[in-house]
């Protein structure tokens, strides 16, 4: 066991031997790993069901009135700021969560599809912002409505997607 250990830490990264103190508190500590985890999953629960429900709302929304399409941009446009929040929060605790052990992270494919997914789902909701303006400024109703709705069953797709390999991240790491 300890000459795995010593095997490991000659193999490590030069960024890996400069958080090693972060990656010993963390995995020597039930407590700091629970906070982390807790502080990485509960903001993405809650930027990622306020996101779902504004994508289906908005899906529904783009087939009503005017103004009900209207009343769905300025929930959408709240909605951006909890999505925002809890995604911040979440990286931030995703990086502790990188920094607790650098060359498992590095070497997983799960880590870079994630990372990837959720550089699309930014993508994403930076086209949707977009669209969301040109709507908001007089823009072609039907085609911009056309694209919102398309854009929020991608959305959809995408948090679902992000979840299912954040899963897979965990159990092939």
């Amino acid at each position: 066991m300890l000459l795995a250990q010593l095997a490991r830490a000659e193999a490590s990264s030069p960024l890996a031997k400069l958080v090693e103190p972060w990656n010993s508190l963390y995995s020597d500590s039930k407590a700091v790993a629970t906070a982390v985890l807790f502080l990485h999953l509960v903001p993405l629960l809650i930027a990622g069901g306020a996101a779902l429900t504004a994508d289906r709302a908005t899906i529904r929304a783009s087939r009503l009135s005017l103004e009900d399409r209207t009343r769905q941009l300025g929930e959408l446009a709240r909605t951006h700021a909890i999505v925002l929040v809890g995604l911040t929060l979440s990286f931030i605790s995703g990086v502790l969560l990188f920094l607790s052990d650098v060359d498992e992270f590095l070497g997983s494919p799960w880590f870079w599809v994630k990372l990837g997914f959720v550089g699309v789902l930014l993508a994403n909701g930076f086209v949707m912002t977009r669209t969301e303006r040109a709507l908001a400024n007089g823009g072609d109703q039907g085609v911009l409505w056309g694209r919102l709705r398309t854009i929020s069953v991608f959305s959809l797709i995408l948090w679902i997607a992000t979840t299912l390999v954040g899963v897979a991240l965990t159990n092939y790491a």
